[in-house]
């Protein structure tokens, strides 16, 4: 007999862990399926050397629990894979949420029948489940992106993605290491891997604008005065737009409203401070390509005063607009490229053509390596939805309503998918702001959502095309406003060879969490509901 649920929830990351606890406060039955052998999702799978949250870790917590926000003690401004993946353990001992989750169990496909109004739910091992509700917690950064670069199963020695380091420690030690990709995990791997290794050789198509951390031991006083009012803080950073760093907020003012002295002293200051508060210093640095520019050639002045060799400083300077690619969050990274044995391949001037037994070859030359790290990280926001085969009504698949490319209705509902939920899916801010506030917003909304349903009666809510088209417009809308969609970037689908480039995620979040909010409060206006 096929087991039957009122919940399933796809994915056992920070946002599946939470969605879990919430639905049970509703009082529904429910079932996680997680591919990995634990909880954790990002933080399961991110265990290459040097990996840590670029978001700081008073913010990166959950907040359903004043008592877990109170008993847990982070110990850095910026928490590592390792302490992330303790505290997810926590929780998930804390509040017992294993006895509903099957790890080792990768789902293969939706479908839904529309006559019974329930979704059967199969894994890759032939089994199957049916749920009334389906919520897709797959997450946004999950999906692995491996380059098809030819030769790549002739390689004699060792390669690794980030994305899916090996439990087990990789001995780098001695050994000639090749890193492919200079995104964020990139950044962080490539200081680290350098320590290790006797040569490193770092691949880089495009260069990203890197700012220091400035990680250090957590500050007493700061942890004691945002457990003294952590709803405040709370609060006060979900009204940033980036839901986060309120005690940063951004400088209102045009940059061309200051002298240059006063520019760079703002720079200067903000630089000092860490993380990615330069992007605050001014008003108009995301609106304007002028003062966007000014800033621009600040940091890559500081690239040239750090990096010894002009040639390779100049390779590492970015060339696109500050910010319209994810700013990647560092220790040392370009400080790295001082070191000897630690080699800059450009790849946009001469690029990979295979790789070999032996190494790889670019179109200028070979490299012998015993050890390839692709750092080139994921189909962002739609490779995990769509590496399921999700069947709506009459059978019409996801993959083909979003062969145009991505659209929702909030991020959270798609026409022809009843009463199944994306949470941070495209069309809401998710990979702009701080990830846990995006996952507590989408998992106390849905929970209020099924809530609302058991108690009215309804059996199948849907988004209506009307509201999704609505709700594209203004995405796009929003986002032309901005600088975001002025590069190739993985917002857009960029770094994946033939993904439609759409503008996925929505800028601005509270204004997004009032929306969202109205559209409850008006009866989930937007939403077709169905009594039985």
């Amino acid at each position: 007999m096929t087991d039957s649920f009122d919940v399933v929830i796809v994915g056992a990351g920070l946002g599946g862990i939470q969605m879990l606890h919430q639905v049970r406060q509703v009082g529904l039955t429910v079932r996680v399926f997680e591919a990995g052998s634990g909880a954790g999702g990002t933080w399961h799978w991110n265990r290459y050397p040097g990996a840590r949250c670029d978001v700081e870790s008073l913010e990166y917590s959950y907040q359903f629990s004043e008592e877990l926000q109170q008993d847990w003690e982070w110990t850095r401004r910026y928490s590592s894979q390792p302490e992330i993946l303790r505290y997810i353990d926590h929780v998930v001992e804390r509040f017992d949420l294993d006895r509903d989750i099957r790890y080792h169990t990768r789902v293969e496909a939706l479908t839904y029948d529309e006559r019974a109004g329930r979704w059967t739910v199969r894994t890759e091992a032939g089994d199957e489940v049916v749920a009334r509700f389906v919520i897709m917690a797959t997450g946004c950064l999950s999906s692995a992106n491996v380059p098809d670069i030819a030769g790549r199963e002739t390689f004699a020695g060792e390669i690794h993605h980030t994305a899916r380091w090996p439990k087990q420690p990789v001995d780098l030690s001695g050994k000639r290491v090749g890193v492919v990709g200079t995104g964020s995990s990139g950044v962080q791997a490539i200081p680290v891997i350098a320590q290790q290794a006797e040569e490193l050789y770092v691949f880089q198509r495009t260069a990203a604008y890197t700012l220091p951390a400035r990680d250090q031991p957590l500050d007493p006083e700061l942890r004691a005065a945002v457990k003294a009012d952590y709803a405040g803080f709370r609060a006060r950073n979900s009204a940033m737009p980036t839901a986060g760093l309120s005690r940063y907020p951004t400088n209102p003012s045009s940059i061309f409203l200051v002298s240059a002295a006063e520019r760079e002293a703002a720079l200067e200051y903000f630089w000092g401070l860490g993380g990615p508060l330069v992007l605050r210093s001014f008003g108009d640095i995301m609106s304007d390509p002028r003062a966007n520019e000014l800033v621009s050639d600040f940091v890559r002045g500081k690239i040239r005063q750090i990096v010894r060799d002009p040639e390779v400083a100049d390779l590492l300077s970015p060339k696109q607009p500050i910010g319209c690619k994810r700013v990647c969050i560092g220790t040392d990274y370009y400080e790295t490229f001082n070191r000897p044995g630690v080699h800059l391949v450009d790849v946009a001037s001469a690029p990979i053509e295979e790789i070999t037994p032996d190494g790889i070859r670019t179109a200028a030359g070979s490299h012998a390596l015993d050890v390839i790290v692709f750092a080139t990280g994921f189909d962002a926001m739609t490779g995990a939805l769509l590496g399921i085969d999700i069947r709506g009504r009459d059978s019409l698949s996801l993959k083909e309503m979003w062969s145009a490319g991505p659209r929702t209705y909030l991020g959270l509902g798609v026409p022809g998918f009843p009463n199944l939920f994306t949470m941070t899916g495209p069309g809401s801010p998710s990979v702009l702001t701080n990830m846990l506030v995006a996952i507590h917003q989408h998992a106390t909304w849905i929970a209020d959502c099924l809530q609302y349903l058991v108690d009215h009666d309804i059996s199948v809510i849907e988004a209506t095309h009307e509201a999704e088209d609505a709700w594209g417009m203004h995405v796009d809308e929003v986002a032309g406003k901005t600088l975001f969609p002025s590069c190739d970037s993985w917002y857009l689908g960029a770094n994946i060879p033939g993904k439609k480039r759409v503008f996925m995620p929505l800028v601005g979040f509270p204004a997004y969490a009032k929306t969202c909010a109205e559209v409850a409060e008006g009866g989930y206006r937007g939403f077709a509901l169905t009594r039985p």
